[in-house]
C-alpha cells in the first residue's frame, strides 16, 4: 500500500511540482490493498502502470536536478526560530 501512495505522491510532484498528502481519489482503492482485498496480481498490475507514469512524469519534469539547499536552510532556521 504504501509504495502504491509514494508512486502516487511522486507522480503528482513531478507533474504538478506539489505534494498531495491526502489520497482521496485512491483512498478506498489504498485500504483494499491493505487489508488483503485486492489479490497480488491486481496490485502487481497497478503497481506496474504506476512505475510507467512515474517514469513518464520524471523524463518531463520541470524541477531542478538538485534542491536549492540554501533556500530549504534558511526556511528551517527561519522556522526554528519562530518555535522558541
Amino acid at each position: 500500500m504504501h509504495l502504491i501512495r509514494l508512486l502516487l505522491q511522486g507522480i503528482e510532484i513531478l507533474r504538478e511540482e506539489n505534494l498531495i498528502v491526502r489520497v482521496s481519489e485512491n483512498r478506498a482503492k489504498l485500504l483494499s490493498v491493505k487489508k488483503g482485498e485486492l489479490n497480488w496480481a491486481e496490485v502487481n498490475e497497478w503497481r506496474v502502470k504506476l512505475h510507467k507514469e512515474f517514469d513518464e512524469a520524471f523524463a518531463k519534469t520541470n524541477l531542478p536536478e538538485k534542491p536549492n539547499y540554501e533556500w530549504a536552510n534558511n526556511f528551517l532556521i527561519k522556522a526554528r526560530r519562530i518555535m522558541v
